[in-house]
């Protein structure tokens, strides 16, 4: 957050430094106001590219063995440019190299989850989920009760990311 916050403050000056370039340029004939609108603009544009940019960075930088298995589009009213182009602020991955399959229950399955938000840190659950019948559950909270099983559906992002495999896991 503070590398950005530097970031923000490097881009102003450079709005500012280069239009006081252009105006030596053109021997001073520009407006005075132009150089602190193009540092406005700088900063704003270095904010939108960081935040539009995180997903991807992150993503990508996950190890190998990780599946991004849902992601959460955000707009606010702070931020009217999300609403012609949503911005993911948060997803879940699932960390297929933790995944382990019930020696008792054909299809049942637990892995490692991995919840990602923006200025949040990362946050990491172990899931249960039925492959068979589409549901997934937390495990026991520890009480060595029986898990609470959610139908979830064929469809449901979590399910598809465990029960799907990719290639060379088991």
């Amino acid at each position: 957050m503070f590398l950005e916050l530097i970031a923000v403050f490097v881009a102003g000056f450079a709005g500012a430094g280069a239009i006081m370039l252009l105006n030596k340029v053109f021997g001073g004939r520009l407006p005075r106001w132009l150089a602190p609108v193009a540092a406005g603009v700088a900063m704003i544009a270095t904010t939108i590219s960081s935040e539009y940019g995180w997903y991807g960075r992150t993503a990508e930088a996950l190890p190998e063995g990780f599946t991004v298995a849902s992601v959460h589009e955000a707009r606010a009213f702070y931020r009217p440019w999300t609403y012609a182009a949503p911005m993911v602020d948060r997803f879940i991955a699932v960390d297929h190299g933790t995944r382990r399959a019930n020696s008792e229950t054909e299809g049942l399955y637990i892995a490692d989850l991995y919840f990602f938000a923006r200025w949040q840190p990362v946050q990491s659950v172990e899931m249960m989920v039925d492959c068979v019948n589409h549901r997934r559950a937390d495990p026991a909270g520890g009480d060595g009760g029986d898990p609470v099983w959610r139908e979830a559906g064929a469809d449901d992002p979590i399910v598809k990311a465990v029960c799907t495999a990719p290639e060379g896991t088991a």
